[in-house]
């Protein structure tokens, strides 16, 4: 028999991660997470820092060639990042 005033595990977890502000750093893992799938290994292996502050990707690579090429399908990468995620997580790339 199931009791009144039981919930959901998964809704348990969501409030406490709402409560303490954790949801948007594991949202922010997954777009760092994503990087290597949405880019592909090759892009992968030229990145060498990926850092998120206040929704802005901060992406440290080693070729300027491949800086340059990244450079002008930025608003690509955000949506295709945003995307894989499910939701709007960065709203700008920062190509070093």
């Amino acid at each position: 028999m199931r009791k009144k005033n039981t919930e959901k595990i998964s809704d348990v977890i969501q409030q406490i991660f709402q409560q303490n502000n954790l949801q948007q750093k594991l949202d922010e893992v997954d777009i760092m997470q994503s990087w290597e799938k949405v880019l592909g290994s090759t892009i992968k292996n030229y990145t060498t820092e990926l850092i998120i502050k206040n929704g802005v990707l901060y992406v440290k690579l080693s070729s300027s060639v491949l800086r340059n090429e990244l450079m002008m399908t930025r608003s690509k990468l955000i949506a295709s990042l945003n995307e894989k995620v499910g939701k709007e997580v960065i709203k700008d790339i920062v190509f070093r």
